[in-house]
């Protein structure tokens, strides 16, 4: 098959790929096209939560003729590791097919660069690197977690238009648009990080309300040094329908015991200049399985962890309204430290009807 043909069946698999992005968790979105006599006569993407892969996904359907002599394009390298599921290249080997074209090699150790010659010993014909710089973008948040062993973060807030967190006489800020891409926001992240203080003072959900997506909600990360967090808060009530951590410091037995009751996952954290150490929360976060997290805070929470570079991205909703002297805790500065911050600004002012969302990366 020409090189013309073989980019525009990967360009397919990176597009299937791109099109469950944010739903398999901590597996990576991988998107595969079979491809016999030069027709598509399968593709799949990874499945809902991350299994079964992509390639296992495509093959299920198809006949022992159908498969044979077939080509499978793959955005990313087929796992050639053990984990909770066979490797990919034994099925595509099973499989008797005799061609793979895939997008870029893997960052996962177990796997990177290996299933290149595993499926070149079994007489596979196997090509690569086609779209590696697109392809880094669909992985942007895999490869980085991955490499880095802590999640990506995204950081948001909503502000007036004259630079307030919260208005006295209203709950929300903004409208109902800005609201809506929130919970999408939410729906794309495995876990939302979170203060007892915001907790405390606001009494969040911190879920997905929007229809189709609400099986999506994330899960909830507090960072509680005191212990400090009230025990009939919404989050405490509902922590055993979804999985919440607590990260806290100050020993109290008595609250420890009453939250373990009520099924939160406790992780006793190390104190650094005079906070939670949160390159630890991240790393524990990772090895809970979260490559992404969206961090919902207040202003002196986010202000620490922008000041210290925590954040890869950041969403910022701006209101078409001001607030006056109806508005409480000024964020006057926060645009300028996001410019000194971020390399690239993207102002989107085309779905959210007079609210604004500039994108920080």
């Amino acid at each position: 098959m020409s090189i013309k043909k073989d980019k525009y069946f990967i360009n397919l698999a990176n597009t299937i790929a791109k099109n469950s992005a944010w739903f398999t968790r901590f597996n990576p979105s991988v998107g595969a096209v079979i491809v016999k006599n030069d027709d598509v006569i399968s593709f799949a993407s990874t499945s809902i939560r991350g299994r079964p892969h992509a390639e296992i996904n495509a093959l299920k359907f198809l006949s022992k003729k159908e498969k044979k002599s077939s080509t499978i394009y793959i955005s990313l390298e087929p796992c050639a590791h053990y984990g909770k599921t066979p490797p990919c290249v034994n099925k595509i080997i099973s499989s008797n097919i005799k061609k793979v074209v895939y997008s870029i090699n893997d960052v996962d150790l177990r796997t990177s660069g290996k299933s290149y010659n595993i499926l070149k010993s079994n007489n596979i014909h196997v090509k690569k690197n086609f779209y590696p710089s697109l392809t880094k973008k669909l992985y942007k948040e895999y490869f980085y977690s991955r490499k880095k062993n802590k999640p990506y973060v995204y950081g948001k807030l909503a502000i007036s238009k004259d630079f307030y967190l919260k208005d006295k006489k209203n709950f929300y800020i903004t409208n109902k648009y800005s609201l809506k891409t929130t919970h999408i926001l939410r729906s794309r992240n495995s876990c939302i990080i979170t203060t007892a203080k915001t907790i405390n003072d606001d009494n969040p959900k911190l879920n997905c309300r929007i229809v189709g997506l609400k099986k999506y909600s994330p899960n909830v990360a507090i960072i509680d040094k005191n212990l400090n967090i009230n025990k009939n808060s919404f989050l405490i009530k509902n922590a055993k329908k979804n999985k919440t951590f607590l990260f806290y410091n100050n020993y109290n037995k008595q609250k420890l015991r009453y939250l373990r009751s009520k099924k939160l996952i406790l992780v006793k954290t190390p104190i650094k200049n005079i906070n939670l150490d949160f390159n630890f929360i991240l790393k524990k976060l990772y090895k809970f399985g979260h490559f992404n997290v969206l961090v919902e805070g207040g202003k002196n929470f986010t202000f620490n962890l922008l000041n210290n570079g925590f954040f890869n991205e950041f969403y910022l909703f701006v209101a078409s309204k001001s607030l006056k002297n109806r508005g409480l805790i000024k964020v006057k500065n926060i645009k300028s430290k996001l410019t000194n911050k971020f390399k690239n600004i993207k102002i989107n002012q085309t779905f959210l009807d007079k609210d604004n969302l500039i994108q920080y990366y």
